[in-house]
């Protein structure tokens, strides 16, 4: 039979004593259902070191595999204490010209580990982007604000998903549109717009949540590309802070009333389902009156933009001392050395002005992104200047 785990010991006792009494070591073995090896094993400790021997011993190795021997350990804290403003790299160097050479040297990254153990090196950790949303305008008069958002996604009766793109007029409760795509990716929404600009021409400034398409969570300043877009025609953007859909609460409402109405049942296919958006579109606008109107309806306080859509113009930096356009992976090539800015600006013009010596401030339209340091490669970020009513750079 198996050890009785709750008296392992006096299992143990039992099996000794039963050998010590002259049974056959295969019968006993078989009977407390252990090996040959493990039997010889325990009376050998039994004899060597008496019945203390018999109690459960730790599993822990004596040495564990490529552990660093503790006098080198040793000498890489005394070196690094002696020489307190060097890195890993410089101590190693320390280490090959003092250690025989018949001592494997320790690679880098061990020795920054030992070095971080023993509580040597400065961690600066890296931030962590979370979006906190902008300063939220008023949005007075029609096209001084627009609302866009994604109703949640729901399934077809042909078991596909449907992702409805809305965008509202945030003075007249104006539905401006509701098109049902497929995804929620960024090509079938810049379609989507590119059609509404052309139609209604351009707000003032679009506020939506801090989700794809029109923010990047990883992205510089949490750009997407639909946003460096709006960015490019004038458009100011406008993100409530996570957790908060009461600051699009007008946006939100007209949600509710568009599920109830249009998505119960849901449509066959997309055609059929983007016909009952227009319906719903068609009389939410013109006939339902809208009590925040005092029962007006939107169509009889929306007005078309002043400010029409004929694509994007082109970009200037007369104050800057030399442009350069983002490439494909987001990088800019100045003096033969890569930095990277974001993906979000691939194909865009930068302005760049030297401050310092080689330290270059970074610009997008008015808006600036940070410093280019040239002997580090890198871009340090400055606070995020995309929000509303933003100036431009002086």
């Amino acid at each position: 039979m198996p050890w009785n785990a709750c008296s392992a010991m006096e299992e143990r006792l039992r099996f000794v004593a039963r050998l010590l009494e002259g049974e056959a070591m295969s019968d006993v073995c078989r009977e407390f259902g252990i090996s040959r090896k493990t039997g010889y094993k325990l009376l050998g400790r039994y004899k060597d070191e008496g019945a203390g021997a018999l109690t459960d011993r730790s599993r822990r190795p004596v040495r564990y595999a490529n552990q660093l021997p503790p006098q080198i350990e040793g000498l890489i804290v005394s070196l690094k204490r002696g020489k307190p403003h060097w890195g890993a790299r410089k101590i190693r160097e320390l280490l090959v010209r003092r250690l025989p050479g018949e001592l494997r040297v320790p690679a880098q990254s061990t020795i920054h580990a030992v070095l971080d153990r023993h509580g040597l090196v400065s961690r600066l950790g890296r931030p962590r982007r979370r979006a906190q949303g902008t300063p939220l305008s008023a949005g007075a008069h029609p096209n001084d604000l627009w609302c866009a958002d994604f109703k949640g996604e729901f399934r077809l009766g042909n078991s596909r998903y449907c992702y409805p793109l809305t965008v509202t007029d945030h003075a007249s409760r104006f539905l401006l549109l509701c098109e049902a795509l497929d995804s929620v990716r960024e090509e079938g929404a810049i379609a989507a717009f590119q059609r509404l600009f052309a139609e209604r021409g351009l707000p003032d400034a679009i506020r939506s949540d801090n989700g794809v398409p029109f923010a990047s969570p990883n992205a510089l300043f949490n750009l997407s590309r639909l946003s460096v877009w709006w960015l490019r025609l004038g458009i100011a953007i406008e993100r409530i802070k996570p957790g908060n859909p009461q600051q699009n609460g007008r946006h939100e409402r007209m949600h509710l009333t568009l599920k109830k109405e249009t998505t119960r049942p849901p449509g066959m296919n997309s055609l059929q389902q983007q016909a009952r958006f227009d319906a719903f579109v068609e009389e939410f606008n013109t006939e339902r009156p809208h009590e925040a109107l005092d029962m007006k309806r939107p169509a009889d306080l929306y007005t078309v933009s002043s400010k029409p859509y004929f694509g994007l113009p082109d970009l200037e930096y007369p104050l800057h001392d030399r442009e350069y356009l983002v490439t494909a992976c987001g990088r800019i090539c100045m003096h033969r050395k890569k930095i990277n800015i974001s993906t979000v600006l691939a194909g865009q013009k930068l302005g760049l002005k030297e401050v310092d010596d080689g330290i270059w401030l970074i610009s997008f339209m008015h808006y600036d992104l940070g410093y280019i340091d040239l002997e580090q490669k890198t871009l340090q970020p400055i606070d995020n200047p995309f929000g509303t009513r933003l100036s431009p750079m002086s």
